[in-house]
């Protein structure tokens, strides 16, 4: 079911697109992180952000 509120939408988005992933293991981190929560590695990565129609 889709949001129609712009408000609460950008809050979805943010909370859902804005964040670090780790690149060894997998784990998603805040977007202030500099290393993983799990596994305390410094290779972080942002999460992409492309939004594109599903296939």
């Amino acid at each position: 079911m889709p949001i129609t509120d712009a408000i609460k939408k950008q809050i979805a988005q943010k909370r859902l697109l804005f964040s670090k992933i780790c690149m060894r293991c997998g784990s998603k981190n805040s977007i202030a992180a500099y290393r993983c929560r799990r596994c305390h590695s410094g290779d972080l990565r942002l999460k992409n952000r492309a939004l594109g129609a599903k296939k």
